[in-house]
């Protein structure tokens, strides 16, 4: 069964999706600060988790770092508001995805299992691909910069995934959301150009310019050439 661990301060909300995601047959648990949600990481131990920003305490933007610095525990956020700098932070700070409230449980749990679904999809069994100083292993998921691990959170691996599957096309931004996310967002490409940035922070190198990927400015990104 499925844990899902639902981080929101207004309990009648907060137990309002867990009803609903039990109901859809998901154990959910509910915690109502970030402290206690951080705490139940060890103790429930979640296959996701469903994060207000808006805390009292430790606010969801620092909770979802610590998860991201911590692993690769999905994270969908949730936010009162149809905030761009919240929203933009949020997915910087490494959420794989976000809801707007009010969010119907029905609705969440979609989303839910999209995410699910990218981050347990096995690759095509290859070899290690091996693209400059980066080592992309299909089969294992794994990345490898100068034969060190990088640790990158689900959404930032599929879209690393995405682009080296084919150096040098470039890749709109809708293209992206459909093949990375599973959805077009109407469009909304914050969640890519977040994502990139995230990305290009782990795997180019700071002092130069954008080896891997690259913006095509007024299309989209591409992959290389090295």
């Amino acid at each position: 069964m499925v844990r899902v661990l639902l981080i929101e301060d207004d309990p009648a909300v907060a137990e309002g999706l867990a009803l609903g995601l039990r109901r859809q047959g998901y154990q959910a648990d509910v915690a109502l600060t970030g402290e206690d949600g951080l705490a139940k990481l060890t103790s429930f131990r979640p296959d996701l988790v469903v994060l207000d920003l808006m805390l009292p305490g430790i606010d969801g933007f620092e909770v979802c770092r610590r998860i991201r610095t911590a692993g690769t525990l999905p994270v969908i956020m949730l936010t009162a508001r149809n905030d761009d700098m919240d929203i933009v932070i949020g997915l910087e700070a490494g959420a794989d995805d976000y809801v707007v409230k009010p969010v119907q449980a029905r609705v969440l749990e979609a989303r839910i299992r999209a995410v699910l679904r990218r981050t347990e999809a096995a690759g095509p069994q290859t070899r290690a691909e091996v693209h400059g100083e980066l080592a992309l292993d299909r089969a294992a998921l794994t990345v490898t910069k100068s034969g060190r691990p990088v640790a990158l959170a689900p959404s930032e691996l599929r879209l690393l995934l995405e682009l080296s599957s084919s150096p040098g096309r470039v890749f709109t931004r809708g293209q992206l959301l459909e093949s990375v996310w599973g959805h077009p967002y109407l469009a909304d490409g914050r969640l890519v150009d977040a994502c990139v940035k995230r990305l290009r922070i782990k795997i180019e190198d700071p002092q130069g310019p954008a080896r891997y990927i690259q913006t095509v400015r007024g299309f989209g990104y591409r992959f290389g050439p090295v």
